[in-house]
């Protein structure tokens, strides 16, 4: 059995450290940009606190190589992107992330490792801190509650990457089957929890990926639809204006009696119109096309006789 769970935990290692891993490209870009723009700090900051306590508490228990060396590796990699947000984040979100940092990271973990060691002695140590640990990754593991809300909500995964829900499934599966085998109740239930909630996100991933491709296929055509109507639009506008400016221009020209002005039928007025426009005599056609409103007061002299 100490065999297999050697085992199982180094596997647990392995995906624990791609999940922490995960926000390098996200913190690469923030480097290049010099900018950390809407990225929140607050997840990095209570992960540096959690992987802290699980790393106290794997150096208070004896069997807790493991949980060490993973934990141990969380806090270097959320330390680097605590400093790095520190570093390029703006002044008034630095403050705030500076405080938080203080609070949680410095003071609140301070003093438990403070009162541990001094007011609690024996097995309650290992009591103590293992309830701390359980409760604080719970709550990690249930704060994609509100993305997978979404999803049902919006009946879109856009916003729930798959590769995290995985990997958080696979954290949570293997991590628990380590505690089953080593009997750490402390480790087992928040990740029996996270292995719960990493299914659930799988299956609204399996039931609403299609639905998101087709949505967004609808969206993007009726983004497309509406640029050709506006682009439509646009054009017809600028040719009606075009041709109600060389209106004027023929009308001037025609009283100077200098050139003769090309024909021209607004697209707004109706097929019965442009018939009236094409059924002129010649003698008409001789002294110039009519003009628009010409075309109207025939209208108006055909209908009231």
């Amino acid at each position: 059995m100490a065999a297999l769970s050697f085992i199982i935990g180094i596997i647990g290692n392995i995906i624990s450290i791609l999940v922490f891993a995960s926000p390098i490209k996200t913190f690469w870009t923030v480097v290049k940009k010099k900018s950390t723009e809407n990225y929140r700090g607050v997840p990095y900051i209570t992960t540096l606190l959690s992987t802290s306590l699980w790393t106290f508490y794997g150096l208070l228990n004896p069997d807790g190589l493991l949980v060490v060396t993973v934990n141990g590796t969380g806090v270097a990699f959320q330390f680097i992107y605590v400093t790095l947000f520190l570093i390029y984040a703006p002044k008034d979100k630095k403050v705030k992330t500076a405080k938080w940092v203080a609070l949680l990271d410095v003071g609140f973990l301070g003093a438990v490792i403070t009162v541990t060691l001094l007011a609690v002695h024996g097995n309650l140590r290992l009591t103590f801190v293992g309830i701390l640990c359980a409760a604080l990754t719970i709550g990690m593991y249930a704060a994609p509650l509100s993305a997978m809300r979404t999803v049902v909500k919006t009946k879109s995964v856009e916003y729930m990457p798959f590769l995290l829900s995985f990997f958080l499934f696979l954290n949570g599966g293997v991590w628990s089957v380590y505690a089953v085998i080593v009997k750490d109740f402390y480790i087992g239930v928040p990740n029996a929890t996270g292995f719960a909630l990493g299914s659930a996100q799988l299956i609204l991933y399996a039931m609403y990926k299609n639905k998101s491709k087709s949505a967004k296929s609808i969206e993007a055509m009726e983004e497309v639809g509406s640029a050709h109507l506006v682009k439509g639009g646009i054009e017809m506008q600028s040719h009606n204006d075009d041709e109600d400016d060389e209106t004027g221009i023929n009308n001037r020209s025609l009283n100077k009696g200098k050139s003769l002005p090309k024909p021209s039928a607004n697209r707004q007025y109706s097929f019965k119109k442009i018939l009236r426009t094409l059924s002129l005599n010649a003698q008409d056609l001789q002294s110039g096309w009519p003009n628009e409103s010409d075309v109207e007061n025939m209208k108006l002299g055909n209908d009231h006789p």
